[in-house]
C-alpha cells in the first residue's frame, strides 16, 4: 500500500533504534531528570515534533538539499552544538533548592519547543531520515511522498510511546535521589556535563 515495502521489518527496525541510546534519548531523560515527568513528556513531545518536521523535509525532497550543502549542514551542525551545550551550562550552574518552582513555573510550550530545537538541528537526525526511510519505498511507486509520510509518522510515534516509557523511569528514580540534595546537586552536575559533551561531540561530527 503506498508503494511502502517490507512495513513489518520496518517496525522492527524501529524498535531497535529506539531502545539504543542516542542524542534524543539522552536529552529526554536529561530533561526529566532535571525537571520532572511532566518536562520529559513534554520533551518528548518536541522531539516527536522535531521528528514530524525532518518527515515533512524529507517527503518534499528539502533534507536532501541541505545534506547536499557543506554550508547550509555546517549552520545546523553548530547551532544544535551550540544549544546543547548551554543547556548542559544552566543544569551544571542550577541551583537544585529551587529547581521544582522554576519547573512548575516555567510555561509547557518552553519545553516543548526546546525538544523540537534540539532534534531538528540535529543534522545526523537529518542525514537518519534521508538514508533510512527510501529503504523501504518501492522505487517504482507513484506514491513515494505519502509512502515516506507514512514511514515517518510511523517511526515519529513508536520514537515518542519509547521515550514516554524511558521518561517514567528516569523521572522515577530521579525523584528517589532528589530527596538527598547533596545526590541532587551532583546528578545536575553529570547530565549537565553529558549535554556538554554531546554538544562538543555534535560540534567535531563530519557526514
Amino acid at each position: 500500500m503506498f508503494g511502502i515495502s517490507d512495513f513489518p521489518l520496518f517496525v522492527g527496525a524501529v524498535m531497535l533504534l529506539n531502545v539504543t541510546p542516542g542524542p534524543d534519548m539522552a536529552y529526554v531523560a536529561g530533561q526529566s531528570i532535571a525537571h520532572g515527568r511532566r518536562a520529559g513528556i513534554l520533551s518528548a513531545l518536541g522531539v516527536s515534533v522535531g521528528g514530524s518536521v525532518h518527515t515533512l523535509a524529507c517527503a518534499l525532497g528539502l533534507s536532501a538539499l541541505i545534506a547536499a550543502s557543506p554550508a547550509a549542514f555546517t549552520l545546523i551542525k553548530w547551532v544544535g552544538a551550540i544549544y546543547l551545550v548551554y543547556l548542559g551550562l544552566q543544569m551544571v550552574r542550577r541551583n537544585d533548592a529551587t529547581s521544582a518552582v522554576s519547573s512548575a513555573l516555567r510555561p509547557s510550550g518552553s519545553f516543548v519547543v526546546r525538544g523540537i530545537v534540539s532534534n531538528v538541528t540535529n543534522p545526523k537526525v537529518l542525514l537518519f531520515y534521508i538514508a533510512f526511510l527510501p529503504q523501504f519505498v518501492n522505487p517504482d511507486s507513484h506514491q513515494k511522498t505519502a509512502a515516506l509520510l507514512i514511514l515517518g509518522a510511523t517511526l515519529v510515534a513508536l520514537g515518542f510511546l519509547t521515550d514516554c516509557i524511558i521518561v517514567y523511569g528516569t523521572a522515577r528514580a530521579s525523584g528517589l535521589i532528589r530527596k538527598r540534595t547533596a545526590a541532587a546537586k551532583w546528578l545536575n552536575r553529570i547530565v549537565g556535563t553529558g549535554f556538554i559533551g554531546l554538544g562538543f561531540r555534535l560540534a567535531t561530527s563530519t557526514r
